[in-house]
C-alpha cells in the first residue's frame, strides 16, 4: 500500500493480521547555533534543520478518528512540533500490544531520531500529508 496521507496509515493498520499500536513522536525542525547562511536558506524553506523530539504518544488505531483528531490533541499539550514521525507496533495471538509494551519501541524511536535514522518510519507534516527524506 502507498502511504501519502495519514489515513493511509490508519486504513494498513487496520487492514493488518494483527493488530496494531501505533507509536508516534512528534519534532521540531531547529537550526544549530552555528548554522550556515546556506542552512538558514534551507530551513527557511522547510527542506533542512535538525530534528528534536518534542512529545511521544502510542494509540491503538481505533483511538484516532483521523489526523484532526491527532492534530487537536497534539495542541491541547501546548507543545509546538512540525512534523511527527509514525511507526506500527505488532500484537500477537490477536491482542494488541499495550501502553506499557509501547513503552520500550518509543523510547526507541525517539533514539533512532535524535540520531538521525528516520528512514524506518513514516513522517507526516501537520497536514497529515506524507513527507519524504532524501
Amino acid at each position: 500500500m502507498n502511504i501519502t496521507e495519514f489515513a493511509d496509515l490508519l486504513t494498513a493498520a487496520a487492514g493488518q493480521a494483527e493488530p496494531q499500536r501505533l507509536l508516534m513522536v512528534f519534532v521540531a525542525a531547529e537550526l544549530p547555533a552555528d548554522a550556515t547562511e546556506a542552512e538558514v536558506q534551507r530551513h527557511a524553506e522547510q527542506q533542512g534543520g535538525s530534528l528534536r523530539p518534542v512529545l511521544c504518544v502510542d494509540k491503538l488505531p481505533s483511538e484516532l478518528a483521523d489526523f484532526d483528531a491527532l492534530l487537536a490533541e497534539s495542541q491541547r499539550t501546548g507543545i509546538a512540533w512540525d512534523l511527527v514521525f509514525a511507526a506500527g507496533l505488532s500484537g500477537r495471538g490477536g491482542i494488541a500490544p499495550s501502553g506499557d509494551e509501547a513503552e520500550q519501541p518509543l523510547k526507541m524511536m525517539v533514539g533512532a531520531i535524535e540520531s538521525g535514522s528516520v528512514s524506518n518510519f513514516l513522517a507526516f507534516d501537520r497536514a497529515g500529508h506524507s513527507v519524504s527524506f532524501y
